[in-house]
């Protein structure tokens, strides 16, 4: 990896003004030299689209038009990725240092399918609030996601040649069983050891929580099977109530 592969950085948004440019300052900062920056707009009614317009620059390419919600917006902006990795970071979020990307590439083994890391929390101010309520206390494997999503999306490197788009019947968590796919498929994945991305806090999955934790345990049902699925959501329960009386978020 050390060639410098091309990264395709995809942002997604709608309505995004008051975000979008905290996510572009996060992508023109990095060191990296080789970044394909590309954002796909669901059609914003608001100063997105001039936002983008004044950051053509460092925007390879944009679509600006309705979509059917944030997985086909999701799709589109993979199908326009020449990268060799894909990562997607959605407006309002951003790459968490100027040498975050550098560091994870120079770093990582030649070939890697995944890279990951670690994720702080955001407010809107930008300010930080705290580490995500799921952690990471063993070496990645499709395996792990039986404690549900303990990689944030947004802290997910993954090589383009493995990456399918995301299955759209799924409104809320299709980014979970992406996730799972493509580690399922993967033989070398590559803890960074670096927090990769800082994640805006109220978010899609967060304001969908519910929804989302139905269509999470139907895609666990999937990959693991309805005896384990049920067996393994007792801990997550515990844990996830504690934490939200703890922590008052989950």
């Amino acid at each position: 990896m050390k060639n410098q592969p091309l990264v395709s950085i995809i942002t997604i948004t709608y309505n995004a003004e008051a975000t979008l440019e905290r996510t572009i300052a996060s992508v023109r900062r990095q060191e990296y030299p080789n970044i394909e920056y590309i954002v796909i707009d669901g059609a914003s009614k608001d100063g997105t689209l001039d936002i983008i317009h004044q950051n053509q620059d460092i925007i390879k390419a944009y679509v600006s038009e309705p979509d059917y919600g944030i997985y086909d917006a999701m799709n589109k902006g993979l199908k326009l990725a020449n990268g060799d990795y894909i990562w997607y970071m959605n407006s309002g979020d951003e790459l968490a240092e100027a040498s975050t990307l550098n560091t994870a590439i120079q770093n990582a083994p030649d070939g890697a399918d995944v890279l990951y890391g670690e994720t702080v929390v955001t407010d809107m101010r930008g300010e930080t609030i705290g580490e995500r309520r799921l952690a990471l206390t063993e070496p990645l494997t499709w395996k792990s996601f039986r404690k549900g999503m303990v990689v944030c999306h947004q802290s997910f490197i993954a090589k383009r040649a493995i990456c399918q788009e995301y299955d759209t019947k799924y409104r809320y968590s299709a980014d979970f069983d992406w996730c799972l796919n493509i580690l399922k498929k993967s033989s070398k994945i590559h803890d960074t050891r670096l927090v990769l991305s800082r994640f805006l806090d109220g978010g899609f999955t967060k304001q969908h929580i519910i929804p989302g934790l139905k269509e999470r345990f139907s895609i666990m049902i999937k990959y693991y099977g309805i005896a384990k699925t049920i067996l393994y959501h007792i801990p997550i329960s515990i844990k996830f109530f504690s934490y939200w009386i703890a922590k008052g978020r989950f």
